[in-house]
């Protein structure tokens, strides 16, 4: 029960910064800027991993400074609704469905890796199917996020495909843009 409740917590504290004013994330702020490998799509080349859907990032993997303080511990896409989101790559369906009142589904894959796709519109893998990379494993609203951990840390999912989508460091300014006291 608690690693459950430090889940929804951590959903809890992404959301409340996605939705702070001048976020990359808040309502009304300007799309990120993507790389065209974010959007690549089409069958896996000499590589395990590709993107789950053809998309453009909206905002880059952040991690943290501390467990605790906000990031970004994935990449969240601005996709169309009724998009097909596919499985990164092989593995075992670990979870599908609800959490805190929103659709996720966890891919276990043979290397040790775990790649979730969470806000979804719709679910289409059951607990315990196995997936190949590609398969449909759910169906994207106005949003999808992809997260990928190794145990209990988080990785640049884009990393898995040969690129990075943010790049450098994130530096908080006060609103209005001038120094804080």
């Amino acid at each position: 029960m608690t690693g459950l409740l430090h889940r929804v917590a951590a959903l809890a504290l992404s959301v409340a910064t996605a939705l702070a004013p001048g976020h990359p994330a808040a309502p009304g702020a300007p799309a990120a800027p993507t790389t065209a490998c974010a959007a690549r799509s089409g069958p896996p080349g000499p590589r395990t991993y590709r993107p789950p859907l053809a998309a453009p990032v909206r905002d880059p993997f952040r991690p943290p400074a501390q467990p605790w303080l906000p990031g970004n511990r994935g990449l969240a896409y601005a996709s169309a609704p009724g998009s097909l989101v596919r499985a990164i790559g092989p593995g075992v369906v670990a979870f599908a469905g609800p959490v805190a009142g929103t659709l996720h589904v966890t891919v276990r894959h043979p290397d040790g890796l775990r790649s979730s796709y969470s806000f979804l519109a719709a679910v289409r893998a059951v607990v315990g199917e196995r997936v190949a990379a590609g398969q449909v494993v759910g169906v994207a609203g106005t949003e999808v996020h992809l997260g990928v951990r190794r145990g209990d840390a988080y990785l640049d999912p884009a990393s898995l495909w040969g690129c990075t989508v943010g790049g450098g460091h994130v530096h908080l300014v006060p609103a209005g843009g001038g120094r804080g006291g």
